[in-house]
Parts: structure tokens; C-alpha cells; sequence
């Protein structure tokens, strides 16, 4: 039996039912990515496999320095072939790795590679990828239209002018691919560079930003535009979440205060926060947006290799902190305003799945279909282990029938068969449940619910339809 076979993962003949008749053939709904707008506007055609594969990929590049590989051949001046042929020496080492999995699946779904991969065969698989891709189903666009692909959300700063989101709505791409309003720098006032980022966003703006309210009016206008070109979706990543009582006075002061160099306090600190979220968070309700946390990526952590290669290069790992607290009044703050915007919350410290599984609860909505979600598992949790979790924590503690499903989190147009290895865990984890008698044999209702997982609840959702 070939490794990816049509069965792959599904052990029973309840999960094979489930995924060939329900979750295979659904659309996708990627409302969480790091594609480039530019590329997939300029239909990108790529040059070889290393250019689409591994740049910027810093899961293999995690991998390959862990077993030794030198960086040059991760992220220095080796060509690209030589760099593919380290990726395929680390390949069959990956094993018990989601990376290993993914793969095989991206060579099988978009090369039609079927082997399993060894070292020796390396320059085989760089000759058979290199041809295909001078097909013309391997442009940007191209591989979203053959992935079933309908909407993609991209990640995109707030002083991003979206002129290749422009573009792209102008092109024949049936596919809807939208900014997600990303304001992180804007509210890391203690971090190097804050000063300099808000003399951006003045310049973009137009007018000059000398107080919080200038902030503030600024920050709003640009929520504006980005609505107007499509978004529905913002998308914070945060150290960690905290939360202080404060006043708009106070806000001012501090913010005044940053803008002229001055030291800012942590407390001070978490009180701009807390008063920002606040401002933005009621005008994405205002909105109809939807608001994602991204919680406990430690960034950064090894400082002479990220002097030499910069941020997003796999020097990150989790990071452990107090949550319940602040993040419950973060969220009681804007409920009890009537300000509370449909909120997915991604904590990356799995410790943390059944603390926000509980917190979500606390926060529904009789108007929206679980309105606050725990985000599927992110970064260092989306594998086998990590997905089961997180679904089994919603099921345990809140309704797994209204999560709103995977996303790829990626930077790579050949990432789309995570989606597939999320469905393929998800109906076996359903169909296990079935053949022990833990749900009733129906596989129209089961398979319906499947179906809302796959697409039907992200659709439903997000107000971009």
C-alpha cells in the first residue's frame, strides 16, 4: 500500500465515509494567511521549487538546523539547488513531524509525486517539480483556482497603501483574496521603532500625529480604507494579553509621552494597550468585523541570529504567562459596552486550550453563531496531537459543531493541503466516535456538521460575502 493513499489517517470505515462523501470535495475558506498580495496580484510564476517551497518557510528551516545543516544552505548564498537537495536530506528525518506529512501531500496533490522521499532521489524530485512548474497550473492564481480555493485573507499593516489588493479584484481570480488589518507595531509602544512607525502612519495618512487623539483619528482612518477595499477581519498577535484600568486621559498622557522618547513604564504600557484594544475593538464591532487574537509567540529569542537574518527566520518558541484574567476582562470590557466584536482567540501555549474553551463561553451571542471561538491550532500545534486537542477541548467544554475550522497560516501557495490533513483528522476523529457507539450512526447529520467545520460556519461567520 502507497504511503498517501486515498485513505490516508482514516482508520475506520465510519472516518472513510465521513471524508470521501462530506469533507473532501468542500471549498476553502482561508481567512487566516501569509500570502503576498504582490504575488498572487502579478499571477507570480515561480523560477523553481526552492523559490516556491522553501523561501521563507522557517518550519523546514527549524528542521534542517536541527539536524545539523549549515546555514548556508537554510538561508545563505548556496543556490538553490543545493538548498533543495539539504531540504530532501532532511525530509525522511522530519518523520513524526507534521512536516512530513505535509510533504509527501503537497509533492502527491500538486506534483503528482507518489514516492516516499529519500536523499538519494533528490535530484529526480528537483528535475520532475522544476518541469511541471513551467505549466501554466503553477501560476499564483492558478494554484489557488485548482486548490477550491474561494476566499483568502491576507495579513497587511495598517499603512499598507492594498494597491495589489486592487489589483487582484480587477483580475478574472474568482477567488475573493482580502486584507486582514494587522495594527501590531502600532501598539507595541515600548518596542524600538514605535516612533518611527507612527511617522509613517502620519505620512500615510496626511496629517501630522502629535497627540493620541491624532493617533487615534489616524488609526480609525485607516480601519476605513481598509474596509472599503474589502476587509472584514483584524488580526492582533500579542506576547501575551494584559489588561489595566485606565482613562483616555491617562492614555493621552502616555502616548504623548512615547512620542516624545520618553520611557515608558510596563504598567504604562499594558494601560495604552488596554484603552487601544478598547478603541479598536468597538469600531470593529461597529463594523461587523471580526477580531483575531494571536496569543504567546516568544519572538526573537536567539539575538545574534536574528541580527543577522531579521525577524520570521525560526527563532520563536511558546511563551507562559497568567491569561484568564486579563483576557476575560479584555473581553468584559467590550461586552458590557455592547462593544464586543466577533473575537477568535489562538493561544500558542496548548496549556492554554481549555482556559479560553471555558472564556469563550462566557461571551456567546444570541444573535451569532459562535460569536467568540477558540482559533484552530496554531503554529507549534497544528499536528495530529495539537488539532485533536483543540477540537476535543471545544467538544468537552463548548460546541464543537460551531467552529469555524483550519486555516494555513502560510506563506506558501502549496500549503493548501493542510486543509486536507485537518479534514482527514477531523473525520477520523468523528468517525472513531462513531464505530464506539459515542455518536448515533447518522452519517447525514454527522456528515452535515463536518461540512459546517470544512467551510459552511467560516462562510457564515465573516460578513464578507
Amino acid at each position: 500500500m502507497k504511503f498517501i493513499n486515498e485513505d490516508f489517517l482514516l482508520n475506520t470505515t465510519s472516518a472513510k465515509i465521513l471524508y470521501h462523501s462530506y469533507a473532501k470535495d468542500m471549498p476553502i475558506y482561508d481567512f487566516h494567511c501569509h500570502l503576498s498580495p504582490k504575488e498572487i496580484a502579478e499571477n507570480k510564476r515561480f523560477k523553481n521549487i526552492t523559490e516556491m517551497w522553501l523561501a521563507g518557510d522557517h518550519y523546514k528551516w527549524r528542521a534542517m538546523r536541527s539536524i545539523g545543516i549549515d546555514e548556508k544552505y537554510i538561508t545563505g548564498d548556496a543556490s538553490d539547488k543545493e538548498k533543495f537537495q539539504a531540504w530532501i536530506k532532511t525530509v525522511p528525518y522530519t518523520v513524526g513531524n507534521p512536516l512530513y506529512h505535509w510533504t509527501h501531500l503537497e509533492l502527491k496533490r500538486y506534483f503528482n509525486y507518489s514516492k516516499v522521499v529519500k536523499e538519494e532521489d533528490w535530484e529526480a524530485i528537483w528535475e520532475t517539480c522544476n518541469e511541471q512548474l513551467q505549466l501554466d497550473t503553477f501560476t499564483a492564481q492558478q494554484l489557488i483556482k485548482e486548490s477550491n480555493v474561494k476566499v483568502i485573507c491576507t495579513t497587511d499593516d495598517p499603512i499598507d497603501n492594498l494597491q495589489h489588493h486592487h489589483t487582484i479584484k480587477a483580475s478574472s481570480l474568482t477567488a475573493k483574496v482580502l486584507p486582514t488589518f494587522r495594527p501590531d507595531k502600532a501598539l507595541e509602544i515600548k518596542k524600538r521603532g514605535f516612533i518611527a512607525y507612527i511617522d509613517e502612519l502620519s505620512n500615510v495618512v496626511g496629517n501630522a500625529i502629535n497627540t493620541y487623539d491624532d493617533f487615534l483619528e489616524a488609526m480609525e482612518s485607516r480601519v476605513h480604507y481598509f474596509h472599503e477595499v474589502g476587509c472584514r477581519i483584524s488580526d492582533h498577535g500579542f506576547e501575551k494579553i494584559v489588561f489595566e484600568e485606565t482613562s483616555m486621559e491617562e492614555a493621552r498622557e502616555i502616548f504623548n509621552r512615547a512620542i516624545k522618547g520618553e520611557a515608558i513604564s510596563q504598567l504604562e504600557e499594558a494601560k495604552y494597550k488596554t484603552y487601544t484594544m478598547e478603541y479598536l475593538g468597538s469600531l470593529y464591532h461597529k463594523l461587523g468585523w471580526a477580531m483575531q487574537l494571536h496569543i504567546g509567540a516568544l519572538r526573537n529569542n536567539n539575538t545574534s541570529q536574528f541580527d543577522l537574518l531579521g525577524p520570521d527566520s525560526g527563532y520563536d518558541s511558546m511563551n507562559d504567562y497568567s491569561l484568564a484574567q486579563p483576557l476575560n476582562k479584555l473581553l468584559n470590557m467590550l461586552e458590557k459596552n455592547n462593544k464586543l466584536p466577533r473575537t477568535i482567540i489562538y493561544p500558542l501555549n496548548p496549556v492554554h486550550s481549555e482556559l479560553v474553551a471555558s472564556t469563550i463561553g462566557n461571551f456567546q451571542s444570541n444573535e451569532i453563531k459562535g460569536k467568540v471561538q477558540l482559533g484552530s491550532a496554531w503554529w507549534f500545534n497544528d499536528h495530529k496531537v495539537g488539532m485533536l486537542k483543540q477540537m476535543t477541548d471545544i467538544a468537552n467544554i463548548g460546541l464543537l459543531s460551531t467552529f469555524v475550522g483550519m486555516l494555513t497560516d502560510s506563506r506558501s501557495f502549496l500549503s493548501y493541503p493542510r486543509h486536507e490533513y485537518f479534514r482527514r483528522i477531523l473525520c477520523q476523529m468523528f468517525g472513531d466516535w462513531m464505530e464506539k457507539g459515542e455518536v448515533p450512526m447518522d452519517y447525514e447529520f454527522i456528515g452535515s456538521i463536518i461540512q459546517d467545520i470544512c467551510y459552511n460556519n467560516a462562510n457564515n461567520y465573516f460578513t464578507i460575502n
